[in-house]
């Protein structure tokens, strides 16, 4: 389930994007939002999808929530991607 979840959340190109974003750094969910032409709502919905998949982390301070990525999610993902690619095929 988890995998498929994943999966799910990195399907959508702008929640690529917003992945793409938060590598250079933790960001307020404003400063996100400021980065696309679509809703604050919809960017909200997106950054709830990348959370509940353990993609990102959000931390509140103040009135501000900042969001930053979870590193080994993605390094599991990448772990398990390479090992796909480099499975030898038996016919």
């Amino acid at each position: 389930m988890a995998l498929q979840q994943t999966l799910r959340a990195l399907s959508d190109p702008i929640r690529r994007e917003i992945l793409h974003l938060l590598k250079k750094g933790r960001m307020a969910a404003g400063d996100i939002v400021s980065h696309f032409e679509v809703t604050g709502a919809s960017i909200s919905r997106h950054l709830s999808v990348l959370k509940e998949a353990d993609l990102i982390r959000d931390c509140r301070e103040g009135k501000y929530i900042y969001y930053e990525l979870n590193a080994s999610v993605l390094e599991e993902i990448l772990l398990w991607l390479a090992e796909l690619k480099g499975a030898e095929t038996h016919d």
